[in-house]
């Protein structure tokens, strides 16, 4: 009776452990793919992150400019698609727009987001985002960008709308 409990008390541990190690692995391949690329472009690169939201239907994208390490700039667009007037396909409508440099950074808030660089996003990633709680959240982690994360984020179980927290990012490219 005894050896089924301890067979099966293993399986579980040694399955949640080789999860949280794939998880890990995923995760340091990408950090490893983001120092190549900062090294081979001078720590000098551009992202663009998107969000949206199913309730309201406006979506944004906020591109982030990094020159050596230092954020440079930061651009945001958000917008709403609605259907055409044919009935096929949609219409995307910008709704704000505008671009704040070194001189005048965050002066629009968080609206935005927040102007982090790569290194701070993995920084997030690693310490705030991957650590959720993984008994009342779901956690995401993808590295679709040439090895570089693409999602990083959690949602609490049961969420259908608005209440994840995280990252997803579109592009990275070099300057």
């Amino acid at each position: 009776m005894k050896k089924p409990l301890i067979i099966t008390l293993l399986i579980t541990i040694c399955l949640s452990a080789c999860k949280k190690d794939a998880l890990t692995n995923d995760y340091d391949k990408s950090y490893s793919a983001w120092l190549s690329f900062k090294r081979a472009n001078n720590n000098s690169y551009s992202y663009t992150t998107i969000n949206g939201s199913v309730v309201s239907g406006v979506s944004g994208e906020t591109k982030i400019t990094v020159n050596k390490g230092v954020v440079i700039a930061r651009d945001y667009t958000s917008y709403k698609y609605s259907p055409n007037t044919t009935g096929t396909g949609s219409v995307k409508t910008t709704l704000s727009e505008w671009h704040e440099d070194k001189t005048n950074l965050n002066t629009h808030g968080n609206a935005a987001g927040q102007v982090l660089t790569l290194d701070d996003v993995y920084k997030k990633a690693k310490n705030e985002w991957l650590t959720a709680d993984k008994k009342t959240n779901d956690i995401f982690f993808e590295a679709t960008i040439n090895g570089m994360i693409s999602t990083c984020s959690y949602r609490p179980k049961g969420c259908q709308d608005d209440c994840t927290v995280g990252i997803h990012i579109w592009y990275i490219n070099a300057l």
